[in-house]
């Protein structure tokens, strides 16, 4: 790399098993040319190993090291209930979900919460309500001639942008999220948290689950226990 040719240290490798986590690293030492003593004046000893640098980065709270790592995850049957919370969390994010202008919806998908699938009365009637949406929905199709050889696109395109205006919130939908691993602590920590809605901490525990293993010296400060029956991942390196 011709930036550790700059600095004088060519040969200087990180010992990670993650590209990730030695890019996080290579950032932090570059801003004291801690990479080998001697380098800086300042600096006589340095930390050696991806583990411990990074450690004392995320206990000194240098959060912006940690914005130079992404993640990506493909969020699939997720609700649009869940995708509007998440949106809340923009600074740092990047977004694609799937169009409902564009993608004409065939049948309503949905995950139920708890409340509704262990009361038979809720299910019953919240599974009303979807067959009436649905039914709906099929009629407007039909009667648009949707379906019909030669329909023309911008035609569909602005009937399928008409119909999802009856589509529900927790149909099921899907969605890319990128974030950087600042970021992604501070999702983490607010979204499994047993305050937060029952979805998104189902699926955040999940993800934090995958972050704890892929990038242990990033996540491996979490500790986690479950409460209603989801985990909440809490550190005491909070909001680094």
């Amino acid at each position: 790399m011709e930036y550790l040719k700059h600095v004088g240290v060519p040969d200087w490798k990180t010992d990670s098993n993650s590209d990730a986590e030695g890019l996080l690293e290579l950032a932090g030492r570059a801003c004291y040319k801690s990479f080998a003593p001697g380098l800086n004046p300042n600096v006589t000893t340095v930390r050696e190993g991806n583990t411990k640098y990074l450690r004392n980065i995320i206990e000194q709270h240098h959060g912006s090291v940690l914005e130079h790592a992404t993640a990506s995850f493909a969020l699939v049957n997720v609700s649009r209930v869940f995708t509007h919370e998440l949106a809340r969390h923009r600074v740092g994010t990047a977004i694609s979900q799937e169009s409902l202008r564009y993608v004409r919806v065939r049948e309503y998908n949905f995950w139920m919460p708890e409340c509704i699938q262990n009361d038979y009365v809720a299910y019953t009637i919240f599974q009303d309500a979807i067959e009436v949406l649905e039914e709906a929905h099929s009629k407007l199709t039909e009667h648009f001639k949707l379906d019909e050889p030669g329909a023309n696109f911008s035609t569909k395109k602005k009937i399928t942008s008409a119909l999802r205006r009856i589509a529900p919130h927790g149909m099921a939908t899907a969605m890319i999220w990128s974030a950087n691993f600042r970021t992604l602590r501070h999702v983490i920590e607010a979204r499994t948290d047993p305050g937060a809605e029952e979805e998104i901490r189902m699926v955040f525990g999940m993800i934090a689950k995958l972050c704890v293993e892929r990038w242990p010296n990033v996540f491996g400060d979490y500790e986690s226990e479950v409460v209603d029956g989801h985990p909440w991942y809490r550190t005491a390196n909070t909001k680094v």
